[in-house]
Protein backbone atom coordinates (compact mmCIF):
# COMPACT_ATOMS: atom_id res chain seq x y z
CA UNK A 1 0.00 0.00 0.00
CA UNK A 2 1.21 3.88 -1.00
CA UNK A 3 -0.15 6.49 1.09
CA UNK A 4 0.35 10.02 0.02
CA UNK A 5 0.11 12.60 2.92
CA UNK A 6 0.32 16.10 1.79
CA UNK A 7 -0.57 19.78 3.31
CA UNK A 8 0.62 22.68 4.34
CA UNK A 9 4.31 23.49 6.65
CA UNK A 10 3.32 22.47 10.25
CA UNK A 11 -0.25 21.17 9.82
CA UNK A 12 0.37 17.57 11.21
CA UNK A 13 1.64 15.49 8.44
CA UNK A 14 4.27 13.82 10.15
CA UNK A 15 2.46 12.93 13.24
CA UNK A 16 -0.37 11.43 11.08
CA UNK A 17 2.24 9.55 8.93
CA UNK A 18 3.82 7.98 12.12
CA UNK A 19 0.27 7.25 13.99
CA UNK A 20 -0.59 5.63 10.71
CA UNK A 21 2.77 3.38 11.47
CA UNK A 22 2.15 3.01 14.78
CA UNK A 23 1.07 -0.88 15.41
CA UNK A 24 3.87 -2.26 13.30
CA UNK A 25 7.00 -3.40 15.73
CA UNK A 26 9.18 -4.85 12.98
CA UNK A 27 10.77 -3.25 9.95
CA UNK A 28 9.56 -0.15 10.35
CA UNK A 29 11.85 2.19 8.45
CA UNK A 30 11.81 6.74 8.70
CA UNK A 31 13.45 7.44 5.81
CA UNK A 32 15.07 10.87 6.48
CA UNK A 33 15.67 13.37 3.32
CA UNK A 34 16.80 16.27 4.93
CA UNK A 35 20.42 17.49 5.10
CA UNK A 36 21.69 19.12 7.68
CA UNK A 37 22.18 22.50 6.38
CA UNK A 38 21.96 25.42 8.59
CA UNK A 39 20.53 26.09 12.26
CA UNK A 40 17.00 25.63 11.19
CA UNK A 41 17.31 22.18 9.57
CA UNK A 42 18.92 20.82 12.87
CA UNK A 43 16.46 22.43 14.75
CA UNK A 44 13.45 20.49 12.05
CA UNK A 45 15.64 16.92 12.39
CA UNK A 46 15.78 17.29 15.90
CA UNK A 47 12.21 17.66 16.38
CA UNK A 48 11.58 14.90 14.38
CA UNK A 49 14.10 12.63 16.13
CA UNK A 50 12.34 13.36 19.83
CA UNK A 51 9.24 12.62 18.05
CA UNK A 52 9.81 9.53 16.56
CA UNK A 53 11.52 8.59 20.09
CA UNK A 54 10.89 5.10 21.37
CA UNK A 55 8.19 4.21 18.13
CA UNK A 56 10.73 1.53 16.79
CA UNK A 57 11.59 3.11 14.07
CA UNK A 58 14.97 2.45 12.54
CA UNK A 59 15.99 5.21 10.63
CA UNK A 60 17.99 5.82 7.36
CA UNK A 61 18.91 8.63 6.15
CA UNK A 62 19.57 9.10 2.30
CA UNK A 63 19.22 12.24 0.78
CA UNK A 64 19.30 11.07 -2.85
CA UNK A 65 18.87 7.83 -4.97
CA UNK A 66 16.85 6.29 -2.34
CA UNK A 67 16.49 3.24 -4.74
CA UNK A 68 19.92 2.16 -3.42
CA UNK A 69 18.02 1.13 -0.16
CA UNK A 70 17.94 -2.20 1.06
CA UNK A 71 15.01 -3.19 3.14
CA UNK A 72 13.86 -6.77 4.59
CA UNK A 73 10.80 -7.92 2.97
CA UNK A 74 7.65 -6.79 4.46
CA UNK A 75 8.89 -3.53 5.19
CA UNK A 76 7.07 -0.54 6.26
CA UNK A 77 8.59 2.52 5.40
CA UNK A 78 7.98 6.22 6.29
CA UNK A 79 9.84 8.32 3.71
CA UNK A 80 10.04 12.33 5.45
CA UNK A 81 9.94 14.15 3.11
CA UNK A 82 8.93 14.33 -0.58
CA UNK A 83 10.39 18.15 -0.84
CA UNK A 84 13.45 17.61 0.58
CA UNK A 85 14.50 14.70 -1.91
CA UNK A 86 13.12 16.54 -5.04
CA UNK A 87 15.60 19.67 -3.47
CA UNK A 88 18.43 17.10 -3.01
CA UNK A 89 17.98 15.51 -6.22
CA UNK A 90 17.59 18.61 -8.04
CA UNK A 91 20.29 21.12 -6.88
CA UNK A 92 23.50 19.31 -7.05
CA UNK A 93 26.86 20.36 -7.22
CA UNK A 94 26.46 23.83 -9.82
CA UNK A 95 23.84 22.24 -12.66
CA UNK A 96 19.94 21.63 -12.02
CA UNK A 97 18.59 18.63 -13.40
CA UNK A 98 14.54 17.58 -13.10
CA UNK A 99 14.03 14.57 -10.98
CA UNK A 100 10.34 14.21 -11.16
CA UNK A 101 10.43 10.78 -13.64
CA UNK A 102 13.59 9.72 -11.69
CA UNK A 103 11.69 10.10 -8.36
CA UNK A 104 8.51 8.23 -9.49
CA UNK A 105 10.66 5.07 -10.69
CA UNK A 106 12.54 5.35 -7.25
CA UNK A 107 9.16 5.74 -5.56
CA UNK A 108 7.94 2.35 -7.53
CA UNK A 109 10.93 0.55 -6.49
CA UNK A 110 10.60 1.31 -2.95
CA UNK A 111 6.74 0.40 -3.28
CA UNK A 112 7.70 -2.92 -4.78
CA UNK A 113 10.09 -3.85 -1.68
CA UNK A 114 7.25 -2.76 0.86
CA UNK A 115 4.00 -3.82 2.18
CA UNK A 116 3.51 -0.33 3.39
CA UNK A 117 5.20 3.43 2.05
CA UNK A 118 4.02 6.34 3.82
CA UNK A 119 5.08 9.43 1.95
CA UNK A 120 5.27 12.99 3.51
CA UNK A 121 4.88 15.78 0.82
CA UNK A 122 4.33 19.24 0.60
CA UNK A 123 1.75 22.22 -0.51
CA UNK A 124 4.35 24.30 -2.48
CA UNK A 125 2.55 26.35 -4.88
CA UNK A 126 -0.39 27.60 -3.24
CA UNK A 127 0.91 31.07 -2.06
CA UNK A 128 0.55 32.41 -5.54
CA UNK A 129 4.28 34.23 -5.17
CA UNK A 130 6.60 34.95 -8.27
CA UNK A 131 9.92 33.31 -6.96
CA UNK A 132 13.53 33.57 -8.34
CA UNK A 133 13.48 31.00 -12.08
CA UNK A 134 15.43 28.20 -9.88
CA UNK A 135 12.41 27.78 -6.65
CA UNK A 136 10.42 28.69 -9.79
CA UNK A 137 11.17 25.14 -11.38
CA UNK A 138 11.42 23.40 -7.82
CA UNK A 139 7.84 24.52 -7.13
CA UNK A 140 6.59 22.73 -10.85
CA UNK A 141 8.43 19.86 -10.17
CA UNK A 142 7.42 19.44 -6.77
CA UNK A 143 3.84 20.29 -8.62
CA UNK A 144 4.31 17.13 -11.15
CA UNK A 145 5.56 15.15 -8.28
CA UNK A 146 3.03 15.03 -6.22
CA UNK A 147 0.36 14.80 -8.68
CA UNK A 148 1.92 11.38 -10.05
CA UNK A 149 2.31 10.10 -6.83
CA UNK A 150 -1.23 11.14 -5.78
CA UNK A 151 -2.03 9.10 -9.38
CA UNK A 152 -0.13 5.98 -8.29
CA UNK A 153 -0.91 6.18 -4.47
CA UNK A 154 -3.40 4.16 -3.01
CA UNK A 155 -4.51 6.56 -0.81
CA UNK A 156 -4.17 9.98 -0.49
CA UNK A 157 -5.08 12.98 2.23
CA UNK A 158 -4.81 16.17 3.20
CA UNK A 159 -3.56 17.21 6.77
CA UNK A 160 -5.14 20.54 7.34
CA UNK A 161 -4.90 22.21 11.42
CA UNK A 162 -4.04 18.81 12.12
CA UNK A 163 -6.92 17.01 10.68
CA UNK A 164 -6.63 14.10 8.03
CA UNK A 165 -9.13 14.46 4.96
CA UNK A 166 -9.02 11.97 2.55
CA UNK A 167 -8.85 12.65 -1.12
CA UNK A 168 -8.19 8.81 -2.59
CA UNK A 169 -8.87 5.54 -1.12
CA UNK A 170 -9.38 5.51 2.90
CA UNK A 171 -6.95 5.14 5.94
CA UNK A 172 -6.04 2.21 6.62
CA UNK A 173 -7.08 0.74 10.35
Amino acid sequence: MMILITGGSKCGKSSFAEKLLQNISENKYYLATMKPFGEDAHQAITRHQEMRRNKNFITIEQYTDIDKINLPEHSAVLLECMGNLCANEMFQEDKIFYPVEKIIKNLNFLHAMTDMLVIVTNEVGMDGISYSAETMQYISAMAELNQKTAQIADTVIECVCGIPLVIKGEIPC
